[in-house]
């Protein structure tokens, strides 16, 4: 996709039609590192950077949710001094600062019990402290798989019929989808991946049954301001159908 008339992707974005939940894949820190010589731990923490400044631009940008892929179950089966870090520059990295001045709402969504007591700790201290924040929500994906989510939205779901608070006739995708981690946002409208995989990787496999995908061969750490603006574009061009037809949605 080429800039028009040399315009910026900034410039180019219609801020009427932001789209409301954006989900990302934030894929190519090791990578990023490795080609500067340097330890995958110094990708992250780059990442942890670009982190920041997506936030803050999407907030800009109007997008009412932004939903990060930061550390997936599977990424518990990593070597430990690596998973070590990556809590460490978790817990560095919440700046309570960003929120409040950008008026962000902080949410996590995961197995967090997994997570060590002092990064729980962080991270409840950050959603109560924020919870009045009015503007964008950002929400973490952190020891998260679809799978797990979905299997877990399952037991309770049985449980609540076994105790009779549902019926199982009344069942359906939208009662089902209330006993999701994420039944407190919309559906992400586009779901952006970088650093050139083509995969969903267990990330919001039922959330994102409609989304837009947008993959991207940028490595996260190099994800910046006017790449995510290319993003929004490529999303505005597109048409969503939802399964009807163009004369339909017309």
């Amino acid at each position: 996709m080429k800039r028009r008339d040399n315009m910026s992707y900034k410039e180019q974005l219609d801020l009427d039609r932001i789209p409301a939940h954006v989900a990302i894949i934030m894929d190519g820190n090791g990578r990023w590192a490795k080609q500067r010589g340097r330890e995958r731990s110094y990708g992250h923490q780059a990442g942890a950077e670009t982190v920041h400044v997506i936030a803050e631009e999407a907030a800009r940008l109007g997008v009412k949710y932004l939903t990060l892929y930061t550390f997936s179950t599977e990424n518990w089966g990593r070597p430990a001094e690596e998973v070590t870090a990556l809590m460490g520059l978790l817990f560095d990295s919440i700046e309570e600062e960003t929120f409040m001045k950008n008026n962000i709402r902080f949410r996590v969504i995961g197995d967090t019990e997994k997570l060590p007591d002092y990064v729980q700790d962080r991270l409840n201290a950050c959603i109560d402290h924020t919870d009045c924040n009015s503007g964008m929500t950002l929400v973490l994906a952190l020891s998260y798989s679809s799978r797990w989510e979905i299997a877990e939205a399952g037991k309770q779901l049985a449980q609540a019929v076994k105790e009779g608070e549902v019926k199982v006739e009344d069942i359906d995708s939208h009662v089902f989808a209330q006993y999701l981690a994420t039944n407190f946002m919309p559906d992400p409208d586009l779901l952006i991946r970088t650093g050139g995989e083509l995969r969903l990787s267990n990330y919001l496999l039922w959330q994102c049954a409609y989304s837009e995908l947008y993959f991207c061969d940028t490595y996260w750490p190099d994800f910046r301001e006017e790449e995510f603006c290319k993003a929004l574009c490529d999303f505005q061009r597109r048409e969503r159908r939802f399964g009807k037809t163009s004369e339909q949605i017309g």
